[in-house]
């Protein structure tokens, strides 16, 4: 066995199992003195740093004599050794588990040991494990990301066979080629689309490799095998004529004015997006700086992420006086969008219905001054990062100021600018002018 775990069959003494009933059937009674049974546990611990452990229900429950008898003795009566060999079994099975496991963890220990046969390389099951987790950790746009794939792919499996029997095994690159077929030519869906739901899958195909539950040779993504189409992720972003005539713009009604207001506050506070908007507090503000981490990357950038750090030029503080929440205390959420107290799907739906209202309203006001009718939140993120090339800013300063975790990020986004936007940047290398 392993030094970064350990296992055992234990007997929880700490309570009492409860058996029988009163006469009028309202209580349970308690056994007396040696007749009382306990819960026979698995107990799996891990030694420091990380020390944890936890006892896991088994179907044995045993008097503290029976458990002697059974567990604690060399040689068990007769009478004990079929129970005997039934616990051991759940030990052994325990111990290998853990045995294929690296590194061992309590949580991947838990599923697979529970696993029911055949679970492990269930398409379905392993999507409402992901999907399990990243509900577990607050990563609500993955969930829907990996709810509408799975959806997906079980439509197009409902002709060919049970969605709830498609094995990882059955996707193959020829299949995968056939998904993309019916996508593009049956539901008139784009290459796009096509990415996002099997990235999902795939990802949801890596974590079953990782887990030993499907080898690698049967992996059906890569090059000679199907490449996954990643679309034309195109950043639009407005020029400088166009982002003077929407800064300048004359709001027909209150709600294109604040929809405009917290459009630039997002230009103006580095592109940030409007999750984090929402959740910026007065404690993360100090001297007219703001410093936050990126809610998109927190997960993904774990022991590898900094803050960015926003410097508020005088319009960024005047949206903050005009909209924020009076500072009851540092943990005051500065804009009204969110509130102490959400749980994390309450907070996700109000963030996604202020998002569509400043989408609503800017597109309306974008329309009244001769901008582009797509124009949303998004394209202050993609403008902010245009201004920086225009003025000269390195990838480098490019990457700390949008928080990328790394410089090819940063490479790729810029590439993925429109082509009237790499139009100017190559007019403008040949601008020699002082003035």
């Amino acid at each position: 066995m392993r030094a970064d775990y350990y296992i055992s069959i234990t007997l929880d003494t700490r309570r009492a199992i409860k058996t029988g009933r009163t006469k009028d059937n309202s209580t349970l009674e308690q056994p007396k003195g040696d007749n009382r049974k306990y819960p026979v546990r698995l107990r799996v611990y891990t030694p420091p740093p990380n020390r944890r452990q936890k006892l896991y229900a088994t179907k044995f429950e045993l008097t503290k004599s029976e458990y002697e008898s059974v567990w604690e003795t060399v040689k068990p009566r007769e009478k004990y050794k079929k129970l005997r060999g039934q616990m051991q079994s759940l030990l052994y099975k325990a111990e290998n588990v853990a045995e294929d496991l690296h590194p061992f963890t309590l949580e991947q220990f838990e599923r697979k040991l529970f696993r029911k046969a055949g679970d492990g390389i269930s398409v379905k099951k392993q999507y409402e494990e992901v999907i399990k987790e990243c509900r577990n950790n607050d990563r609500l746009g993955s969930v829907n990301t990996y709810v509408y794939s799975m959806k997906s792919l079980s439509k197009f499996t409902e002709k060919r066979q049970d969605f709830d029997k498609l094995t990882l095994y059955d996707i193959t690159t020829a299949w995968l080629n056939d998904y993309e077929k019916y996508m593009i030519k049956d539901q008139g869906k784009s290459l796009t689309s096509v990415g996002i739901y099997l990235r999902a899958l795939k990802a949801v195909y890596n974590k079953a490799i990782t887990e030993g539950e499907i080898d690698r040779e049967f992996y059906p993504f890569g090059k000679r095998k199907y490449v996954i189409p990643k679309g034309r992720n195109v950043k639009k972003a407005l020029n400088q004529n166009q982002l003077s005539a929407l800064f300048h713009s004359k709001a027909e009604t209150p709600e294109q004015e604040k929809a405009r207001d917290f459009w630039f506050f997002s230009y103006a506070c580095n592109g940030m997006n409007i999750k984090d908007i929402a959740h910026l507090k007065y404690s993360d503000i100090s001297e007219g700086v703001i410093k936050f981490y990126r809610a998109k990357t927190i997960n993904t950038s774990k022991g590898n992420f900094k803050p960015i750090t926003v410097h508020l030029n005088q319009y960024a503080q005047e949206i903050i006086m005009k909209y924020g929440n009076p500072k009851v205390s540092p943990n005051t959420y500065v804009f009204n969008i969110i509130k102490e107290g959400m749980s994390a799907e309450e907070q996700y739906t109000k963030i996604k219905i202020f998002t569509r209202f400043i989408d609503q309203h800017i597109k309306k006001l974008g329309k009244i001054n001769g901008l582009p009718e797509e124009i949303s939140v998004n394209w202050a993120r993609h403008s902010y990062a245009t201004t920086l090339i225009r003025e000269g800013a390195s990838m480098e300063f490019a990457q700390e100021h949008l928080g990328h975790s790394n410089l090819k990020t940063t490479q790729n986004y810029f590439a993925g600018f429109d082509t009237e936007t790499k139009k100017e940047f190559a007019n403008r290398i040949m601008n020699f002018n002082l003035s």
